[in-house]
């Protein structure tokens, strides 16, 4: 299957505000692997896009160039119209909330009440200020009762959905989820989904969980060998045999993506 056309209805209006812009992004670790060759993406503002793709195909790669973690080697990344560059790295910082996925790389403190408010007090929040912030993202998350609570004594939905707090409580431009699925029972599964898709922000889904991004994400990018091998619907990527097998995607057995009812 040849990638889709940015013209087509499944990739964003040439018109929509964007969010994300990739343009010519190339990069070589140190120990001279090329990782990126030249990717190309636009991702427009309050999309929910899913990041596909193998072992070793470089999503890690280009997620950490989103905010400003690895530097191109080639090309640009811009955030919301601002170049991702030392410049503007705090505001980028800002924008682009990464949630990793295992959340205890990310939960730190005594209380969830501190772990949410470490990254809004850093940057200056204060007082009552920084109390509503909290509190909001908690609530956005349904965690607000557990304010209080040492991290570690939470179950590992819980604590997942308290690092997406964390990153939230920063009103990010773009919310970027690391297998956000992985390891999550059926329930802490289902209740992350009601969340992201509840949210007013940018998505970008790096996942295995091919179901899920069908749940989740209109539009999905198959990043294959370090460059965009196709984009455009879900499904119809997911349906498309020769491209899933070709780029060592598998569906579980049994899974029939024509038969899901794909988000808008």
């Amino acid at each position: 299957m040849d990638p889709v056309s940015t013209n087509s209805p499944s990739a964003p209006p040439l018109s929509a505000p964007s969010s994300l812009e990739v343009s010519g992004l190339a990069y070589a670790y140190p120990d001279g692997h090329q990782a990126l060759f030249g990717v190309n993406l636009s991702v427009g503002r309050g999309e929910r896009v899913a990041l596909l793709g193998p072992n070793g195909a470089g999503k890690t790669t280009l997620v950490l160039h989103l905010n400003g973690i690895l530097e191109a080697g080639a090309g640009s990344v811009t955030v919301a119209g601002l170049p991702v560059g030392k410049k503007h790295l705090a505001e980028i910082r800002r924008r682009v909330g990464i949630v990793f996925q295992d959340p205890d790389d990310q939960l730190f403190m005594p209380t969830v009440r501190e772990d949410v408010a470490f990254g809004p007090a850093a940057a200056g929040l204060r007082g009552a200020e920084l109390e509503a912030r909290v509190t909001e993202a908690l609530e956005r998350v349904g965690m607000a009762g557990f304010a209080d609570r040492p991290p570690h004594h939470l179950s590992f939905g819980q604590r997942r959905r308290v690092a997406v707090a964390t990153v939230l409580a920063m009103r990010p431009e773009i919310l970027v989820l690391d297998e956000p699925s992985s390891n999550l029972d059926p329930a802490s599964r289902r209740e992350l989904a009601d969340i992201l898709r509840s949210l007013e922000v940018t998505v970008l889904m790096v996942t295995h969980d091919l179901p899920y991004a069908l749940e989740l994400c209109p539009r999905s990018v198959v990043l294959s060998g370090g460059v965009i091998a196709a984009d455009g619907a879900t499904q119809e990527l997911l349906c498309d045999e020769e491209l899933m097998r070709a780029h060592r995607l598998e569906l579980p057995f049994g899974f029939d993506p024509r038969s899901v009812t794909v988000p808008v």
